[in-house]
């Protein structure tokens, strides 16, 4: 800060004493401060604003030439002449029309099928119906694997699963869970994880 202003004061004062009389004499310097000037804040909002202008033209320039470039690029460029060609056209030979093949749209989770082979035995059928009915109470007990929708169809003792879970995990662990039940041969998992 520049001081530019110096104000002095010099007062007098008489102390009287019962013995004596003096005079003592103070002097006081006040500096005022020169407010003429410009502030380093007021400094530091003018070079931000400056340089925030100077950014805005830049792009807006850059912009400009990019635009003008693209245009001039594509007045330049001629379209190639285009050759005459003669088109015969001959009648159409009588086609047939197409046939068209509707199926039905496939299911979420297909269906258990059991199959019985022809002049096969009873037991076997009643033994497969008999390891269904407890891989299906296995696994509607698990509070876990009831809520995943898993389907299990069995075939001479080979359990089949169907569905789709979240993990690796999961699918391991419904596959472990049918293997303990008695009767159960082997298990084909196809359980799908999702991602």
């Amino acid at each position: 800060m520049a001081y530019e202003e110096q104000q002095s004061k010099r007062s007098r004062v008489v102390v009287e004493t019962p013995t004596a009389r003096r005079e003592v004499v103070e002097s006081h310097v006040a500096r005022v401060p020169d407010r003429g000037g410009i502030s380093g804040g007021t400094v530091g909002v003018i070079v931000v604003l400056a340089v925030a202008l100077v950014t805005i033209l830049v792009l807006v320039l850059l912009s400009g030439q990019s635009a003008d470039k693209s245009n001039l690029d594509v007045a330049t460029q001629q379209p190639a002449p285009v050759p005459q060609t003669t088109i015969i056209q001959q009648p159409a030979p009588q086609q047939q029309p197409p046939i068209i093949i509707q199926q039905p749209a496939p299911a979420t989770q297909p269906a258990p099928v059991i199959i019985n082979p022809a002049g096969g035995s009873t037991t076997a059928a009643n033994n497969d119906a008999t390891i269904q009915a407890d891989v299906d109470k296995t696994l509607s007990d698990d509070t876990t694997l009831s809520a995943l929708g898993i389907t299990a169809t069995v075939l001479d003792g080979k359990v089949t699963l169907i569905g789709s879970v979240k993990s690796e995990a999961l699918k391991s662990q419904v596959a472990n869970v049918v293997r303990r039940v008695k009767g159960v041969k082997s298990v084909d998992n196809q359980i799908s994880v999702l991602p």
